[in-house]
């Protein structure tokens, strides 16, 4: 196997510092969703823990690590879910926390993180200013800067899954990842390319947040200067050339889907899983509905990441789940 920054050894001592509430999430067939996308479909569930997503498998390797140095405080940029990571991992071995987010990010996440007792800042931009003053405040106080994606305990923390659906599953030919900064997709890939080589990984960005997708199509940084997408857990600009770096290892595609498409993927896991998602984790079902053809007659796995959702915006979203049968 090519070399990326990860480590397959690390990540499988990584579950023993992650809080097992975390691990070994649901991963079950989904038989109802099949006749409605024309493949067989399995979920891997990660969101039935207390931060409803899968950031805190990164967190949790992070903070373990700040404790045992001594350190006693954190800060890290966040659309949400990433801090309310880090905020419960680190109230449980005592780091003082600091989220800087957008003040137009989710504004249940937003509660969520100052419920957890860590101490938000807000910033009138988007993610990519929050970062800029994530890294203001880490030099400005002398402490930790997290950075999702980059920090590779991100990366192998959410790697695990990984290591769970090659220990739990005997046959699947294709696992979709929502692609954002890439912590997922590099962590989840790079246990494919080394254990199961014949799964193809295939990355779904929204078609209004392209940047790492464009970037890994071109081999090369790109970045946008806006995005527009509802999923704003991936809503990224400007990507990190070293998570690049590893994406085109451990990436066979990264495909980009419509707006439309998120929400009825959202629709579909309402009428037909019973699951209340936030957008990000509709990608993988929104690549199949725009491209039936290629996923005919395969087992694909889609890795549901989130459900952090504001609940007035998903009913706007979703509308009357009941009258839209795909």
């Amino acid at each position: 196997m090519l070399e990326t920054r990860l480590d397959t050894a690390r990540i499988r001592s990584a579950r023993r510092v992650i809080d097992p509430i975390f691990l070994d999430t649901p991963l079950y067939r989904c038989e109802a969703l099949e006749p409605h996308l024309g493949c067989a479909v399995s979920i891997k569930l990660e969101t039935a823990n207390p931060v409803r997503s899968f950031k805190a498998r990164g967190t949790e390797v992070v903070a373990s690590l700040l404790a045992d140095r001594g350190s006693r405080a954190a800060v890290c940029a966040s659309a949400g879910n990433l801090g309310q990571a880090l905020a419960w991992s680190g109230r449980g071995r005592g780091l003082d926390v600091t989220v800087v987010a957008s003040r137009f990010a989710t504004v249940a996440k937003l509660d969520r993180i100052r419920a957890l007792g860590a101490r938000l800042e807000l910033v009138d931009g988007d993610h990519e200013l929050a970062r800029e003053r994530a890294a203001a405040v880490a030099q400005r106080d002398g402490i930790r800067l997290v950075e999702d994606s980059l920090d590779i305990e991100t990366c192998e923390g959410a790697a695990t899954i990984g290591l769970e659906l090659v220990e739990a599953m005997a046959s699947f030919d294709t696992v979709l990842i929502a692609l954002g900064g890439g912590a997922l997709a590099t962590g989840v890939g790079h246990v494919m390319k080394a254990l199961a080589p014949g799964v193809e990984v295939i990355c779904v960005q929204p078609q209004g947040a392209p940047a790492m997708t464009l970037s890994w199509r071109r081999r090369r940084v790109v970045s946008t200067d806006s995005t527009d997408t509802i999923a704003d857990g991936v809503a990224g600009r400007h990507p990190i050339p070293a998570v690049l770096d590893d994406l085109l290892l451990t990436a066979d595609d990264a495909v980009l889907v419509q707006e439309k498409s998120i929400t009825a993927g959202m629709r579909m896991l309402l009428d037909h899983a019973g699951l209340v998602v936030e957008p990000s984790a509709a990608l993988g079902i929104a690549a199949v509905l725009e491209d039936r053809d290629r996923f005919a007659g395969r087992h694909i796995v889609t890795i549901v990441c989130g459900s952090n959702v504001d609940v007035d915006a998903y009913r706007r979203w979703v509308g009357a789940a009941g009258h839209h049968r795909s």
